[in-house]
């Protein structure tokens, strides 16, 4: 690949994993092993839906660990979600099709990799799931974990009516 063409990826990559996604704040960091390698925990809270926080985690590779094996830029695309109300549940305006939408996004690797965090209403069910998975530039990955928020029963608000 030719430079120009490297720093326009390098570049939109950064601009799409930094518009547009949730802030998280990092509450927790456990080291699991001599070399440097952590497992962050993050705070995530979506913005369209106040009362719902989702903690995610993710593999944190070290400068060792990427010296010995030789692959630089990128992180596994091991991740793990937990939802939970903590506090009184406000739905905005969320998108109500089968695709959701994006809450949370942050790169895992220089421009190749992104975790993701997804919303999607089950509205049969009356519950919000958040999926979290890994997107990459060329292959997808299968690697994914779900975490669920019943509304029924709850008292909920809806913006723009319960649909």
């Amino acid at each position: 690949m030719s430079k120009p063409r490297n720093l326009f990826l390098a570049t939109l990559s950064f601009l799409a994993v930094s518009a547009g996604a949730a802030p998280a704040e990092v509450v927790g960091k456990v080291g699991v092993d001599w070399i440097g390698n952590d497992i962050f925990v993050e705070a995530v809270s979506d913005p369209e839906v106040k009362g719902v926080t989702c903690h995610v985690t993710y593999f944190d590779r070290s400068l060792i660990d990427r010296f010995k094996k030789g692959n630089w830029f990128e992180d596994p695309s091991n991740n793990s979600i937990a939802c939970r109300q903590t506090g009184p549940i406000e739905v905005g305006n969320i998108d109500l099709s089968k695709d959701g939408s994006e809450v949370f996004r942050q790169g895992m690797s220089l421009i190749w990799k992104t975790l993701v965090v997804n919303r999607i209403y089950d509205k049969a069910n009356d519950t919000l799931i958040y999926l979290a998975h890994s997107r990459e530039l060329t292959d997808g990955s299968a690697k994914m974990s779900i975490s669920t928020i019943p509304l029924y029963g709850q008292n909920v608000t809806w913006k723009n009516g319960k649909p």
